[in-house]
């Protein structure tokens, strides 16, 4: 869809203030923690695009709030594991030495959209360290949530998934899916039922590279989905509603995990299925 088609699909123009007053009528207050993932194509036309987006956010959160997003660069991985597309396998040794260290400042997130790859240069954003699978965050538990994050099992107890738990955070999803919903990785490790996995990334240390072999395990997302629809309709803990054109889910993530984690622990796969990384 080209802009033309999102500006003649709207009534008006999605502003810093209609954003805002969207957002408070999902019951986003003051004070709370937020994980966002967000599409911005979704709201319509909005004036100032992500930069609007975001300050929308923080005028509904306010300083003593704490706003979260993922600033992931999935490209920092094991060319071994790519598939779209693949590179042949006799470059993926010179890839790995030669594929520059992930810098928090400098490298862009990757499949995150526009409002996160804003974001994580937002002024008084802070960005966690983890090469592939980093968060970024603004406002008073910004530190804590990015402080600490481990290199292995990068999505688990020392992410700022868990941070974001610890907090009793919320999770909104601002025109994506459950499939973009990485909370529900947090339920995956605390289930123990996937695959351990080894891959790698680059590392900075003493000013260059190094390739840093790790250990994590294998996500299988193509069920998210499915546990989301099953938390929608086992519990009332999920908010829906609008922010501009865009339809969203707002629901505290400590209980969202807990249900996931009993959904992962009951579900029996079937004998033959897909699995994914991040």
């Amino acid at each position: 869809m080209g802009e033309i088609d999102t500006i003649q699909g709207i009534n008006s123009p999605r502003t810093r203030r209609s954003l805002a007053d969207d957002l408070r009528q999902l019951d986003i207050k003051p004070g709370m923690t937020v994980l966002v993932h967000s599409s911005l194509k979704s709201i319509g036309w909005v004036n100032g695009g992500p930069v609007t987006v975001i300050q929308a956010l923080q005028d509904v959160l306010t300083s003593a709030g704490t706003l979260v997003m993922p600033s992931h660069s999935g490209d920092l991985s094991d060319p071994a594991h790519w598939q779209n597309p693949p590179i042949p396998q006799d470059w993926h040794e010179l890839v790995r030495q030669t594929m520059p260290a992930f810098e928090p400042a400098l490298t862009p997130t990757r499949g995150m959209g526009r409002i996160a790859e804003l974001f994580r240069t937002w002024p008084d954003v802070q960005r966690s360290s983890h090469p592939q699978v980093s968060f970024a965050a603004w406002g008073q538990q910004a530190r804590f949530v990015t402080d600490n994050h481990g290199l292995s099992n990068s999505l688990g107890e020392k992410s700022p998934l868990a941070r974001v738990y610890d907090l009793a955070g919320y999770v909104l999803l601002l025109g994506v899916g459950y499939d973009s919903n990485t909370s529900f990785h947090l339920a995956e490790y605390r289930a123990n039922r996937n695959q351990p996995f080894k891959t790698g990334a680059p590392v900075l240390r003493n000013g260059r590279s190094h390739w840093t072999p790790y250990d994590d395990i294998e996500f299988n997302d193509d069920l998210f989905p499915q546990i989301g629809a099953e938390m929608e309709a086992q519990t009332d803990i999920v908010t829906i509603g609008q922010a501009g054109s865009a339809a969203c889910r707002f629901y505290p993530q400590k209980p969202g995990v807990d249900f996931a984690v009993n959904w992962l622990t009951n579900y029996h796969p079937p004998t033959t299925s897909s699995q994914s990384r991040v």
